[in-house]
């Protein structure tokens, strides 16, 4: 880190230890965005880790900061239901996406069976060498020796390209899935949108291409891609086109932010641990424990959101049926009572899966092994390659306090 993102580390540390207890909301986007909310959740995880917030924009809420809390409520569904949305933002009423992600059962059970044959063993088996050779051909067309954006080169190509296949989406257009991606995550401050009308207009511009797709496929042979899975299946091919609108963002934004943000992730972190880089480079089959490592020091989605449906105590504290409780994986990646020595990335840890970052219970990420897959790919390509990429500059992190993520990593790469 340079010396002005230390000094922001710092400042940030005084402010968070220096304001009451209850004034601190976890939420701040622009922390995300110049990396100075550490302080805040180890605060928090310390002296209140089932943080009560009483003013905020949507309202009032729960932040559960610690790994065991977080495990209590991600894996209790009965009472903490996913209805009405899963980030600390409120549905808009006028605007709603329903979709499977935030639904209880048995309606989510029935949708999420619907695509999940998508990532199966023998799918995963199949689109490896495809993976493979689309990963060797975007590095090999890399600028050696001049600075270049990895996030856009690599991250997002690799991403969008894999997205395209599992929708069987036409290819040359394939940059639309990216921009929908990120204006279905983005605020009106965060620059990617003009205005909450302006985002609305190119999500029903997405709505009406992704129908032109679906008529396709509804009146041909099923096939093995997710719009003719939803098309010919009991449980989604009847779907309201606001709900098939609301589902394809979370397959879009599942399959796009996490996994992207996670390449760039990984990069920056072997800059910041240049041991870890060494030791990769001496061992290359520390990829498959690096690869979990990555996912959860970067922990791509930094929160999801549930409604209490009963009171219930948590930490010591009641929360009440209808309050919003918001688990920060973001924090629970962090916390030093279940995983030594969090903070620092380190490629070799004994039990790497033991992360946050997929989610637990009903809601685990559906996708979460063919993320896995194209990280090892990648890097497995990358070490083929070159010994380092070299980040040259200060990242451009997004504006956002649900998408941890990048929209701009600087690196080098010498031949």
């Amino acid at each position: 880190m340079a010396d002005g993102g230390l000094d922001r580390l710092a400042d940030a540390r005084a402010q968070a230890y220096g304001m009451p207890l209850d004034e601190i909301d976890l939420s701040v986007a622009e922390r995300f965005q110049n990396d100075t909310l550490w302080p805040f959740f180890e605060r928090i995880r310390a002296e209140d880790p089932v943080h009560f917030t009483a003013e905020h924009e949507f309202g009032p809420y729960w932040s559960v900061t610690r790994y065991a809390d977080i495990m209590t409520v991600d894996t209790n569904h009965g009472v903490f239901s996913s209805e009405g949305g899963i980030t600390i933002a409120n549905a808009r009423e006028d605007f709603h996406l329903p979709m499977f992600i935030a639904m209880d059962p048995p309606k989510h059970d029935a949708q999420r069976k619907v695509v999940s044959p998508i990532v199966s063993p023998h799918n995963l088996a199949n689109l490896e060498p495809v993976i493979r050779e689309r990963a060797g051909a975007i590095l090999d067309a890399l600028p050696v020796g001049e600075t270049f954006d990895w996030v856009d080169n690599v991250s997002i190509e690799l991403t969008t390209q894999m997205l395209a296949t599992l929708f069987d989406f036409p290819w040359d257009d394939r940059r639309k899935l990216t921009r929908w991606s990120d204006v279905a995550t983005a605020s009106e401050e965060s620059g990617i949108i003009e205005s909450e009308e302006a985002r609305q207009a190119e999500l029903m511009e997405c709505a009406a291409y992704f129908t032109d797709l679906w008529n396709q496929r509804v009146n041909s042979e099923p096939g093995s891609d997710l719009i003719s899975m939803m098309a010919h299946a009991d449980a989604t091919r009847n779907m309201e086109p606001m709900e098939y609108l609301g589902n394809l963002i979370l397959l879009i934004v599942g399959g796009n932010d996490t996994t992207r943000n996670s390449i760039s992730g990984g990069v920056l972190a072997l800059n910041k641990f240049p041991d870890q880089y060494r030791k990769l480079r001496e061992d290359r089959s520390l990829i498959t424990s690096m690869v979990p490592e990555i996912i959860r020091w970067q922990t791509p989605l930094a929160h999801m959101r549930r409604i209490a449906l009963a009171d219930h105590q948590l930490g010591g504290k009641t929360i009440r049926a209808g309050d919003k409780v918001v688990m920060w994986y973001v924090s629970g990646n962090r916390d030093e009572a279940a995983i030594e020595n969090p903070n620092a990335f380190i490629i070799d840890r004994p039990r790497p899966r033991q992360h946050l970052s997929f989610g637990f219970g009903i809601h685990r990420c559906v996708g979460n092994r063919l993320a896995e897959m194209q990280l090892k790919i990648v890097w497995e390509e990358i070490l083929k390659r070159w010994e380092r990429i070299e980040v040259v500059g200060e990242p451009k992190r997004v504006l956002s306090s649900f998408v941890k993520g990048y929209e701009h990593l600087p690196v080098r790469i010498h031949a």
